[in-house]
C-alpha cells in the first residue's frame, strides 16, 4: 500500500493533520530525478495563479518554488504572523512549465480571479514556518476565494502525488503522470462536482448540510466532518457500541498486509478491543473522522509496528461502516458495501459517488484496500517520473 501519509512526510495542512516523517522502503530500483518538470494547466475559464509550497528535501526548511524554478526560502522575523516578503504566485495562462526540485510535505495550490495570502512565523527554535490558507475560519482573508490544492512529495525514491479531500472539496484538479514505466491519471472532480457533493449532503439532512461553506451566495467548499466535530458529537457512538458488542463474542481478524506481522486476532475484553498487547478503547466520532486522536492517535516514534498497522485498517472500517458485516479487515472488504449503514461517513460516500473513477482521499486512511492492486485513494506515483501535469478545471 502506497500511502499519502508516508510519502508526504510533514503535512503542510492545518494542525489537525498527522505528521509522518518515518523512513520508507523504496519499491523502485533506481533513484528519482533531482528535479522534475511540472506542467500547470488552467482549464478553469478564469484567471488563475498557482503556488508550489512545501519543504526542501536538501535544506529541510519551508520553501516556495518560483516560476523560473528557483527556490524562495521565506524568513520570519518573530513569533507574530507576518506576510511573505515576496510574491511567489505563478500566473497560469493556458499552461506553464516549472522545474521543481525534490520536496516533501508539499502542495500545488490553484486560486482563480485572485491571489492567496500566506504568512510566516518564527518558532522557538528559530525556524520559519509558513501559515497556509485557513479554510475553516471566515476571518481568514482567503476564505471567500476559490482555491484548492494537490499534494506531492518528490524524493530520491519517487514522485508521489494525490488529490486530497481529507480537509475539503473545492475547485477541481486532475493529475497526469508521464513516467518511463508508463502513464497514470486521476481525473478528480468533474465540473460541477463540488455543487453535487453539497447537494448530496444537503439531501442527507441532519447535521451534514453544516459542512457546506458559502460566500456571496455560492458554494466555495465542502468541509470534511472532522472540521465540524462539535456538530457531530455522539454520531458514531451507537455504531461503535454495536461493533464492540459484536466482537465481545466474535473474533475480528485484521490483516496487517505485512509478511513479518501477518493477520492479527482481536476481541473485546472489558471496555477495550484487544490484539495481543495492543488495546483500543472505544473511538469517539471525532477519533473516527480525524483518524488521529484517541485510540487512533499517531505516535510513529513510540507505537509498536503492530499498532501502526492496525490503526489504519480499523479506522477505515469505521469510516466505511463495515465492521458489523465483515470480521476480516481489510482483505474481506467489498467496496460495494462501503458507506451502506445509516451511521457512516456520508461525506466520504458522497465524495466517492461524485468522482468519475470513484478515487480520491475522503479521509486519512482511504488508501486502505483489500489487495495491492486496488486503489480507492486516487494517487499517482513512480520512481521514474518524467512529466507531472496538474490541470485546474472549471468549478461550474
Amino acid at each position: 500500500m502506497v500511502s499519502r501519509r508516508r510519502f508526504l512526510g510533514y503535512s503542510a495542512a492545518a494542525l489537525t493533520s498527522p505528521l509522518w516523517a518515518q523512513a520508507i522502503s523504496a519499491p523502485f530500483a533506481s533513484a528519482a530525478p533531482e528535479s522534475l518538470k511540472f506542467v500547470l494547466k488552467n482549464d478553469s475559464g478564469k484567471t488563475a495563479h498557482a503556488y508550489i509550497a512545501g519543504f526542501s528535501d536538501a535544506e529541510k526548511k519551508a520553501v516556495f518554488v518560483r516560476q523560473d524554478g528557483t527556490q524562495y526560502f521565506p524568513q520570519a522575523g518573530g513569533p507574530e504572523p507576518q506576510p511573505l516578503d515576496e510574491d511567489p504566485a505563478i500566473p497560469v495562462d493556458g499552461s506553464v512549465e516549472v522545474t521543481v526540485p525534490r520536496m516533501y510535505g508539499s502542495r500545488v495550490y490553484f486560486v482563480t480571479d485572485d491571489k492567496l495570502e500566506f504568512q510566516v512565523v518564527q518558532g522557538a527554535d528559530g525556524t520559519t514556518s509558513v501559515v497556509h490558507p485557513n479554510f475553516v475560519s471566515d476571518a481568514d482573508p482567503n476564505f471567500n476565494k476559490d482555491w484548492t490544492f494537490a499534494e506531492f512529495t518528490l524524493n530520491a525514491e519517487q514522485l508521489y502525488a494525490n488529490i486530497s479531500y481529507v480537509d475539503f472539496v473545492a475547485a477541481p484538479i486532475g493529475l497526469h503522470l508521464q513516467a518511463g514505466s508508463g502513464e497514470q491519471s486521476v481525473p478528480g472532480m468533474p465540473t460541477g462536482g463540488m455543487d453535487e457533493v453539497a447537494r448530496g449532503l444537503r439531501d442527507q439532512g441532519g447535521t451534514w448540510p453544516n459542512l457546506v461553506q458559502e460566500a456571496d451566495g455560492r458554494v466555495v467548499r465542502v468541509l470534511s466532518p472532522m472540521h465540524r466535530g462539535d456538530d457531530f458529537a455522539g454520531y458514531f457512538e451507537p455504531y461503535v457500541d454495536e461493533a464492540y458488542a459484536k466482537y465481545a463474542g466474535e473474533t475480528l481478524f485484521v490483516d496487517t498486509q505485512r509478511e513479518d506481522i501477518g493477520v492479527l486476532e482481536g476481541k473485546v475484553e472489558g471496555e477495550g478491543l484487544v490484539f495481543g498487547s495492543e488495546r483500543f478503547a472505544k473511538p469517539s466520532t471525532i477519533d473516527i473522522f480525524s483518524c488521529n486522536s484517541g485510540p487512533f492517535a499517531n505516535n510513529p516514534g513510540s507505537d509498536s509496528q503492530e499498532r501502526l498497522a492496525i490503526v489504519p485498517r480499523l479506522a477505515a472500517a469505521f469510516n466505511r461502516s463495515t465492521l458489523l458485516i465483515n470480521n476480516e479487515q481489510p482483505h474481506g472488504e467489498d467496496p460495494a458495501t462501503f458507506y451502506q449503514h445509516d451511521i457512516t461517513s456520508h461525506y466520504a460516500r458522497v465524495v466517492h459517488e461524485n468522482l468519475p473513477d470513484g478515487k480520491g482521499y475522503a479521509f486519512a486512511y482511504d488508501d486502505v484496500s483489500s489487495n495491492a492492486g486496488e486503489d480507492h485513494s486516487g494517487k499517482v506515483n513512480a520512481g521514474d517520473p518524467e512529466v507531472f501535469t496538474l490541470t485546474l478545471g472549471a468549478v461550474r
